[in-house]
């Protein structure tokens, strides 16, 4: 299966790169030192005792992590979570096999990859349901994977579930993955790529797919909740060392994401207002991409099944992105998952600007 790498040498990019490669830091007394992390909005929460950085790419599969590093600080929460925001998946793995930190959102695939390699790694929440599309040059004339014969097609990680989906599609297709040639680009680089005609399209999460749209250099050719009902591409995944040293600050994370995901499916103009700053995006794109009608993202339905990871897994092995078969129940982690989700307000207008 042929799969390239493609980096692109353009000097503000690779500033916005050199962004997901700072400091990060593990589980911290806040008395002591103050986490280095991307947080955009701090309140008065005085009853936290300590805080955790926890990953994330500017993608809104990870929606609910800049959500929880906001609720956290304006309310009454026992953990302070401070988002960190990354530009790709290698530098995430980096800093969770150095421990450097602890839990973050990436793709499942790539979280089964690391399992695979033999890293202490859970599976604790999923981050999202559909929200990513395969994206092709507006004057593009293909209707279908046969018409994109002999095209680039980008992917944010060789371990993507979108790269995945992709595979079978061709196979469905009658079509060999050598006749597409596959590369791998950070999720922040491919609209310039696109725009260029670096390459002929990309498979990725939003809001990069509706910012290629807006923008008029784009269109979509297959929506995941169109081929793939339910699609799941990120997942948050957590260091086995903190869940056995710290399952009370795991605890408050998964309720944080469960309840955050519960908030802004129901509040999706606040909570594009509310991550606009943390993903650096215009609130007007946000909105598009949570207010549209179907919803492109979902935020319900977000417990981890064996079952349905397994299958997952079992493709992935299939189509040759995994290389060994493993029991998913050894990956996935639903202690921490509260029984009842309960609907937390959350009031933007607490924001405190940095």
């Amino acid at each position: 299966m042929k799969l390239t790498y493609v980096k692109i040498i353009l000097g503000t990019l690779l500033a916005i790169t050199a962004l997901g490669i700072l400091r990060f830091n593990p589980l911290k007394s806040v008395s002591n030192n103050a986490l280095q992390s991307d947080s955009i909005h701090d309140g008065p929460n005085n009853k936290a005792k300590r805080s955790l950085t926890v990953g994330y790419l500017p993608v809104t599969c990870h929606l609910t992590c800049p959500v929880t590093d906001f609720a956290s600080k304006t309310t009454n929460s026992n953990t302070n979570f401070n988002s960190q925001r990354f530009s790709d998946f290698p530098t995430v793995v980096s800093a969770l096999l150095a421990k450097s930190l602890q839990a973050s959102f990436m793709n499942l695939p790539l979280a089964m990859k690391m399992r695979e390699d033999g890293a202490p790694v859970k599976v604790c929440y999923l981050g999202h349901r559909d929200g990513s599309e395969l994206i092709i040059a507006k004057n593009n004339q293909a209707k279908s994977l046969r018409d994109l014969k002999g095209m680039t097609i980008a992917f944010p990680s060789a371990y993507s579930n979108q790269r995945v989906v992709f595979l079978q599609l061709m196979e469905d297709q009658g079509m060999k993955p050598e006749e597409i040639e596959m590369v791998i680009i950070p999720p922040p680089d491919m609209l310039t790529s696109l725009a260029s005609g670096a390459i002929d399209g990309f498979f990725v999460a939003e809001p990069i797919c509706a910012k290629a749209e807006i923008e008029g250099f784009g269109r979509i050719l297959y929506m995941t909740r169109d081929v793939w009902p339910n699609f799941i591409s990120c997942v948050l995944v957590v260091h086995e060392d903190l869940i056995n040293e710290n399952p009370d600050v795991v605890r408050d994370l998964i309720r944080g994401i469960a309840q955050s995901g519960k908030w802004a499916e129901t509040h999706r103009a606040e909570a594009a207002e509310l991550v606009a700053p943390y993903y650096r995006q215009d609130k007007k794109l946000m909105d598009f991409v949570l207010t549209s009608t179907p919803h492109r993202v979902s935020y319900v339905n977000l417990t981890p099944a064996v079952e349905e990871i397994q299958k997952i897994h079992n493709m992935a092995v299939k189509m040759g992105v995994l290389k060994k078969k493993m029991n998913m129940a050894d990956l996935i982690d639903n202690t921490f998952v509260p029984e009842l989700i309960n609907d937390v307000p959350i009031d933007i207008k607490k924001t405190v600007e940095k």
